[in-house]
């Protein structure tokens, strides 16, 4: 499949072009003064790394990309793509615009095991922890992201981190009155439309400035039928009296409905091609007849438009910081989260007969007319999937001292999250399309009036924590020592509800705590050249799904639900080693890490039912070593580097299968001792060279991944790759009321790169083994290479 570039895309490409020819040949701007018959370095640029690293201070492994880089890249792209340089993040999109969101590993922690926060607000899903990258916030208006890649921050709000934190800061408004239009066309019918109005400072005091921006996205899959389509709007309002007294609040709304990628295993790809995905004709209905049974078959794969991810959601939040004193500072940060939608495959073939529950026996024997023809003798294509609503306020409060050497940072956490996740189902019309994306509307019903569920659960998950950290200074600020401590503390009150899936109904409490200490060290060598060491224990209390009745993890027994293997939590201890030079010219920095697990939690997400099931895999083990290293531009050019390898090792065997043989109840274990962990690349490099001269920059980037396990048995694996992407941009001289006129060019994949990436990390097996059968790994693929032009000015 191939798409089609326009005119404007193509005369775009060939002045970027032109404009490279001219800077071979001698050209260059004013700006640029060198000194006749004088060997001459220029050193020019803003930032070191050109946005992708900064100097940092902190007594443990942090990497941060700034608003430099972020503005280079596509504007539709998400929080994973950004981050996809660095050298401990491995992470993957299912199509070029991240508009359809991806997947990420940090030092082999799967992205629900890594604490993410918008503007110090948590944003994992409060059930399951998943990390949806493509909802939060526009790229345009995101000014950092920032990674720590070992210890969870110690005032972090999270019970489910295990693997570190990944913040994104928002921008704040103008001081001056603005108004920005963005533009972006690409392949694919791909057009973005990006309007942000800054009112500037206002007030009779000049102390209050407000933005608001709206976007719209859409683009065309790169394989198959469907879209995505994305409408945004994001809102931040500042108050300031000073620079430690202000308000900032920011409101962040998202509602997308996109049609899915098919994930599918090797010999699915071996057999259809790489571009095989959903089904793109549906078989339809059949003609209702009366006494006479209809049974409609379902395509295989899914008819695309019953495979979809329509869903909207809210962040709200307020940032309140306020000098007590000279030595005292607090902030207050409100929060407000709200999700509404579903997801995975629709599609369902359901049978009238005795597949509805009976509400007055609490039995599934009930029948149901779907197709109006007088009987329940048919089988008929329904849509059905889980739809979930979150609603989840919460605040965190922290207050810091100074005396004398020491910094004391205290701080709370509180949080209350209800997550109601239900399975309705309704008609499919007679293109395909289900009657309602959202299926709220003509919901199929039981004969008493209540609606047909394939699931009916509600989680009420309350969390807080409180931390205290004292970071001490001495020799002339040469050493700083912080010791901290945090108690996250989770409470799951589950509730299961009779649905015609699961008709007995159940409760199941659980409630998980702990102290995590950590330390950090930095010592100042010369201002150039720093130590830091850090150790730190992390935790994560297990998802909402380990207590559903499709994880297998609970028995219910006269109406009472226990487990029927006790699945703890996760916990983890991290120890960070390095070493930072950060000059002028040249910032670097190396880090030697070790991670100990102990009850590693597996999620296994099935994208096509929308279910997920948890496993103990025990002990694991992961060290490895991250290099990077970015320079100020020298005579226009820039370059970041980084580097990373990685070694993980599972320390147990794993309990795969009990059977009953012969009346005797057997334990099947697979030997995983020894084995790589899924998803951890050994080795990972990327490089970024950039070319810039006044209002022109361009630049090239590389990024390679070595081989992956795809199991935990390491019996199937996926091959490495390298990928290719090249950015430029010109911003032309202002025209009277047009201010900083701009075209840019995004290309990604330059080679066309064909390769897979697993869809989970916690397939057990693919071969089969005594008392223990093959599993299937799906692999999504990587999209083609793809160009799109951004025009952007101010007023």
């Amino acid at each position: 499949m191939q798409s089609k570039q326009s005119p404007v895309l193509r005369m775009s490409v060939i002045a970027v072009a032109a404009h490279l020819t001219a800077l071979a040949a001698g050209a260059a701007y004013a700006d640029d003064t060198v000194t006749p018959g004088k060997a001459e370095v220029v050193i020019t640029g803003k930032k070191l790394g050109m946005g992708l690293m900064v100097t940092e201070d902190a007594p443990k492994a942090r990497s941060t990309i700034t608003a430099e880089e972020l503005e280079k890249q596509r504007p539709t792209g998400n929080a994973y793509e950004a981050l996809e340089m660095l050298p401990a993040v491995n992470s993957y999109n299912y199509d070029a615009t991240g508009l359809f969101g991806g997947g990420l590993t940090l030092r082999g922690f799967n992205s629900d095991q890594i604490g993410f926060t918008i503007n110090g607000v948590p944003v994992n899903d409060s059930g399951s922890y998943s990390v949806y990258p493509q909802e939060y916030v526009d790229q345009e208006n995101t000014c950092q992201e920032y990674v720590t890649q070992g210890s969870t921050d110690v005032d972090s709000p999270q019970v489910g981190a295990s693997g570190g934190n990944i913040g994104i800061t928002t921008c704040d408004p103008e001081d001056k009155q603005r108004f920005r239009a963005m533009q972006t066309i690409g392949q694919l019918n791909m057009k973005k439309t990006f309007l942000r109005y800054d009112t500037g400072l206002f007030g009779d005091s000049q102390r209050q400035k407000l933005f608001v921006s709206a976007s719209h996205a859409e683009t065309d899959k790169w394989k198959g039928l469907g879209q995505g389509l994305r409408d945004h709007i994001d809102a931040g309002y500042n108050y300031t009296w000073d620079r430690f007294n202000y308000i900032k609040a920011t409101i962040l709304y998202n509602d997308a409905n996109n049609n899915n990628f098919l994930s599918a295993s090797k010999s699915d790809f071996a057999k259809n091609g790489y571009y095989y995905d959903y089904s793109s004709t549906f078989n339809g209905h059949l003609t209702p007849v009366a006494g006479t049974a209809q049974k409609e078959t379902a395509n295989s794969p899914a008819y695309y438009a019953l495979s979809k991810n329509p869903f909207k959601n809210a962040i709200a939040s307020a940032t309140a910081k306020f000098r007590l004193n000279d030595n005292l500072d607090i902030k207050i940060v409100p929060y407000y989260w709200y999700g509404f939608g579903t997801g995975g495959t629709q599609q369902r073939a359901l049978a009238e007969s005795s597949s509805f529950l009976d509400p007055s026996t609490g039995k599934v024997t009930a029948s149901k007319d779907l197709n109006g023809d007088g009987d329940t003798l048919d089988t008929v294509i329904v849509a059905n999937s889980s739809v979930t609503k979150t609603n989840r306020p919460g605040v965190t409060a922290s207050a810091t001292y100074t005396y004398g050497d020491h910094t004391i940072l205290a701080g709370f956490w509180f949080e209350r999250a209800k997550h109601r996740q239900t399975g309705p189902a309704v008609g499919v019309n007679a293109d395909g399309t289900a009657v309602d994306d959202y299926l709220q509307n003509g919901q199929l019903l039981r004969s008493d009036g209540s609606p047909f569920e394939s699931r009916n659960w509600q989680t009420i998950s309350t969390a807080y924590q409180a931390s205290l950290q004292d970071t001490f200074t001495t020799l002339d600020d040469k050493l700083t020592i912080n010791f901290g401590i945090r108690t996250p503390y989770s409470k799951r009150d589950f509730t299961n509800y009779a649905t015609e899936a699961s008709p007995v109904a159940y409760t199941f409490k659980q409630t998980d705590h702990k102290v995590l200490p950590q330390v950090g060290v930095r010592y100042r060598i010369t201002n150039d050249d720093q130590l830091f060491a850090s150790v730190a224990q992390n935790f994560k209390a297990p998802a909402n799904f380990t207590f559903a009745p499709t994880s297998g993890n609970v028995t219910v027994v006269n109406g009472v639900a226990q487990y029927t293997v006790p699945v703890n939590p996760e916990t983890s201890t991290n120890l960070d080693i390095g070493y930072r030079h950060q000059s002028k010219a040249i910032v670097s920095s190396i880090t030697f890490y070790n991670v100990n697990f102990k009850d590693r939690l597996a999620t296994a997400y099935d994208p096509n039912t929308a279910t997920s099931v948890v496993a103990n895999v025990g002990k694991v083990t992961n060290q490895g070593v991250e290099l990077e290293l970015g320079n100020t531009p020298i005579n226009g050019w820039a370059a970041y580097v980084s580097y990373g390898y990685s070694k993980s090792e599972i320390k147990s065997k794993f309990l795969a299968n009990v059977a009953t043989v012969n009346g005797v109840k057997t334990s099947y274990y697979l030997d995983t001792v020894g084995k790589e962990y899924p998803l951890t690349p050994r080795q990972k490099a990327a490089l970024s060279l950039e070319y810039s001269d006044g209002p022109f920059y361009a630049r090239v980037k590389a990024r390679a991944t070595s081989k992956q396990q795809s199991t935990l048995m390491n019996d199937e694996q996926t091959a490495g790759y390298t990928t290719y992407g090249f950015d430029a941009g010109y911003t032309f001289p202002n025209q009277g009321w047009l201010k900083r006129p701009k075209v840019s060019l995004n290309m990604s994949n330059l080679t066309n790169k064909q390769y897979l990436n697993p869809a989970s990390q916690t397939v057990v097996n693919a071969l089969a083994y005594t008392g223990v059968t093959a599993k299937t790994v799906s692999y999504y693929a990587a999209a083609p290479r793809f160009t799109s032009v951004t025009f952007s000015a101010d007023f």
